[in-house]
């Protein structure tokens, strides 16, 4: 396992930079995160999708959402969410929102 520094804060991630501890999440954390995966700032609609996947999880088990969970739930299109989180928007967001990885990402 790694250790990733947010804003003075050690957190552990897996080998692909996945959160280990849910309860370590922040909006900072996020934001660092975004940056990593390519998204400069994240925006209202980003912060829908962020706060409605993790709501998801929480409601789950801890299971990150599929994308037509993500569409249907936060009400966007897939389109959007592709706009969003380009190249790979599950997995992304499943990072971004301090998830495990999606079940069949590869």
């Amino acid at each position: 396992m790694a250790t990733k520094t947010i804003n003075g804060v050690a957190v552990e991630v897996n080998d692909e930079g996945f959160l280990v501890n849910a309860a370590d999440w922040s909006k900072e954390f996020a934001a660092a995160v975004a940056k990593e995966e390519g998204l400069d700032e994240l925006t209202e609609a980003h912060w829908k999708v962020v706060d409605f996947s993790r709501k998801n999880a929480a409601e789950s088990g801890g299971a990150s959402p599929t994308l037509r969970t993500i569409t249907d739930g936060a009400g966007i299109t897939t389109k959007e969410l592709f706009a969003l989180f380009p190249k790979g928007p599950a997995k992304k967001v499943a990072k971004i929102a301090g998830l495990r990885k999606p079940e069949g990402c590869v």
